[in-house]
C-alpha cells in the first residue's frame, strides 16, 4: 500500500516521501480501516521538525498523521463492537500512527462509528481536535453559565471548543484576528476579541476557565483573567506535576512563575495530554448528528498533495481543519 512517511527530521518538503509499504497487521483488538480521508494537525508539523523526539520517539521511516475516517475491512478476534463494512472515525493511538496511507490498523477502543450526517472528509476533521477540546473542557469541569476564554477561535481545536462550550451553556470569549472575527462569531462565541485591535486582558475578567491553546506568555497571562478558584487548562504550556509523572518525570516541578501565579490566584493549572477514546467520539457523534456541532474545514487536498497540505498547515493560516482525501 502507499503511505506518506517521515524519512528524516527537518523541513517538510525535504523530510517526507511516498513509499510502498506492507498493509498493517491486525491484532486481536484491532480493526483494519480502508482510509477514505485523514486530517493533519499541528502535532504532525512538530514531529516532522523533530521537536518531539524526547516525548514521542518514533522509528524512521514512519507513516504520518493520526486522524482517520473510513470503512472497516477486517476485525480482530476480540472485537465485538464493529463489523466489516462499518463506517468509522478515530484518532489512532500513538503506536499506530500513520493515517496518511491507504489502510490503517487501529485499536477498536479508539474507534467510533462516524456521524451519519457528514462526509468522510468532515468526519476525519473531528477526532484529534474534538477530543482535545472535550477532554480539556471536561477536565476543567465546564458547566452552564461558566465564563470561558478560548484562545485561537479560528483554529481546529478552538473552533470545536467554542461549539462544545456552547452546548454546555457557557459564556464564551475567544480571540482571533481581524479577518476572522465575523466567521468566528458564527460559531456561537459570545464575545469575539480581535487581538490585533483589542487587549483581551482588559475585556475578560473573572473567567471560570481559560483554555490555553497558544502557550508561551499566554499561559502565565491566563492567571490575570481567571477568577479565584478557577482553572487554567493548557495543551501547549508546561507540564503539571501529575502529568509529568505519566511520562516518568518523577522529580519534575511546575515552573516557579506558574506555581506562584496559581497560588496567588487560588486557581488550578492543568496540562492536558489528549488520549484516544472511542466513547468520547461517540459523544461527539451524537452532538454532530443533533446538529449542535458542525465540522469546520479549511481545505481538502488529494492524497498526492499531502506535502502541500502540510506546508499549508505550517503557515498557521488555516481556518478550521486541513483534510486529505485518500480514496
Amino acid at each position: 500500500m502507499k503511505a506518506l512517511q517521515l524519512i528524516k527530521y527537518g523541513e517538510i518538503k525535504d523530510s517526507l516521501a511516498f513509499n510502498e509499504i506492507s498493509k498493517p497487521p491486525v491484532q486481536s483488538k484491532d480493526v483494519l480501516i480502508e482510509v477514505k480521508a485523514a486530517a493533519i494537525n499541528p502535532i504532525d508539523k512538530s514531529i516532522i521538525a523533530g521537536n518531539l523526539q524526547g516525548l514521542l520517539p518514533i522509528p524512521i521511516p514512519s507513516s504520518m498523521a493520526y486522524d482517520v475516517s473510513g470503512i472497516v475491512l477486517e476485525t480482530g478476534d476480540e472485537v465485538s463492537n464493529f463489523e466489516i463494512g462499518d463506517l468509522v472515525y478515530s484518532r489512532v493511538p500513538q503506536e499506530q500512527m500513520g493515517t496518511l496511507a491507504e489502510y490503517v490498523s487501529v485499536n477498536s477502543a479508539a474507534v467510533s462509528k462516524k456521524p451519519g450526517n457528514i462526509s468522510f472528509a468532515e468526519a476525519a476533521s473531528i477526532p484529534l481536535a474534538g477530543l482535545t477540546a472535550l477532554q480539556s473542557l471536561e477536565n476543567a469541569g465546564i458547566k452552564e453559565n461558566d465564563k470561558v476564554l478560548i484562545h485561537a477561535g479560528s483554529g481546529g481545536v478552538g473552533s470545536f471548543a467554542i461549539q462544545y462550550a456552547k452546548t454546555k451553556g457557557a459564556y464564551v470569549y475567544t480571540t482571533t484576528s481581524t479577518s476572522n472575527v465575523q466567521w468566528v462569531k458564527k460559531l456561537g462565541a459570545d464575545r469575539v476579541i480581535d487581538y490585533k485591535t483589542e487587549d483581551y486582558k482588559s475585556i475578560v475578567k473573572g473567567a471560570d476557565i481559560v483554555f490555553d491553546t497558544l502557550g508561551q506568555n499566554y499561559t502565565a497571562e491566563a492567571f490575570e483573567v481567571i477568577k479565584k478558584g478557577g482553572k487554567v487548562v493548557s495543551v501547549v504550556g508546561p507540564l503539571d506535576e501529575e502529568s509529568a509523572k505519566m511520562f516518568g518525570m518523577n522529580d519534575y516541578k511546575l515552573p516557579a512563575e506558574l506555581a506562584r501565579l496559581s497560588a496567588d490566584h487560588e486557581a488550578l493549572y492543568k496540562f492536558i495530554f489528549m488520549h484516544p477514546n472511542g466513547s468520547h467520539l461517540e459523544e461527539i457523534k451524537s452532538l454532530i448528528e443533533d446538529e449542535k456541532i458542525k465540522p469546520i474545514i479549511d481545505t481538502i487536498y488529494p492524497f498526492i498533495k499531502s506535502i502541500d497540505a502540510l506546508v499549508h498547515l505550517a503557515s498557521g493560516r488555516a481556518k478550521g481543519k486541513i483534510v486529505i482525501q485518500i480514496n
